[in-house]
């Protein structure tokens, strides 16, 4: 037998190596996805019934023209896509770079800082487009989906997971201690999905507040997905919510980048 040459001997990869490293993440996911699955039909179902049949049921005259649980069921779905990308990029990449050095083994191996964020990325699309469409399958057989272009807030969660995800990368590879993540939580994402659209409109807050939500990627999620579950055209511009979000997602994606290559330094 021939003695291989060091190129030979060399692990071939994919043709795209990010779909490796998506790979990977999906065999991790294999021992889990029971509780994810159960969860995402509890959550949503428990969301829609506690708010939109509960607090729904003190609201008279509805919202917009349209019962509360109707209007509200918008405003859940983006968040819980919002929840579920912070959930996804914020623990375990902290976890990854810190406790069990994953992404340095794989930085090993010849995958390249692109890749690795990638490949994670992709993952954090999927969990967030299986949830959502666990929720849209609670809230159809709860009877208040009132359009069927409700089916296109699918792409306006991946969307808001990009703009969200990639600059939580982007964080977790930059800070020192796990409490950062649970600060990040506290003050960000929970005044962002009180304050931006998801319970109440936007238009009843004073003015200042008005513009802090409209800044945040979460109220443009909100402003579609509402749409396409009333099939309604959406308060601002259909293609304006696009590219605010598409901007985060981009300046996320670089500044993950970035952050991801000066930890994996290999």
């Amino acid at each position: 037998m021939t003695q291989l040459t060091r190129e030979q001997a060399r692990p071939s990869l994919p043709r795209v190596p990010a779909l490796a490293v998506f790979e990977y993440h999906l065999i991790g996911y294999r021992r889990t996805w029971r509780a994810g699955v159960f969860s995402s039909f509890l959550l949503p179902t428990l969301a829609v019934l506690g708010f939109g049949v509960g607090v729904g049921a003190y609201i008279d005259r509805g919202v917009g023209g349209v019962s509360y649980l109707e209007w509200i069921v918008g405003g859940l779905l983006a968040s819980t896509a919002l929840q579920v990308a912070v959930g996804e990029s914020t623990w375990p990449v902290f976890g990854n770079l810190q406790w069990t050095k994953i992404y340095f083994a794989q930085r090993s191996a010849p995958l390249r800082v692109n890749d690795i964020v990638a490949g994670h990325l992709a993952f954090v699309l999927f969990r967030v487009l299986t949830s959502i469409v666990a929720f849209l399958l609670v809230t159809g057989v709860l009877g208040a989906l009132r359009s069927p272009w409700a089916v296109l807030a699918l792409p306006v969660a991946a969307l808001l997971t990009l703009a969200v995800a990639a600059p939580g990368f982007a964080y977790a590879a930059v800070v020192d201690t796990d409490s950062w993540l649970a600060m990040l939580s506290r003050f960000a994402v929970i005044p962002m999905t009180l304050f931006a659209g998801v319970f109440f409109p936007v238009e009843s807050l004073p003015l200042v507040l008005r513009w802090v939500a409209y800044a945040t990627p979460l109220w443009h999620a909100v402003d579609l997905c509402r749409a396409a579950v009333l099939g309604v055209a959406p308060q601002w511009s259909v293609a304006g919510h696009l590219c605010y979000l598409a901007v985060w997602a981009a300046a996320g994606w670089l500044l993950a980048r970035r952050a991801f290559a000066r930890k994996l330094v290999v």
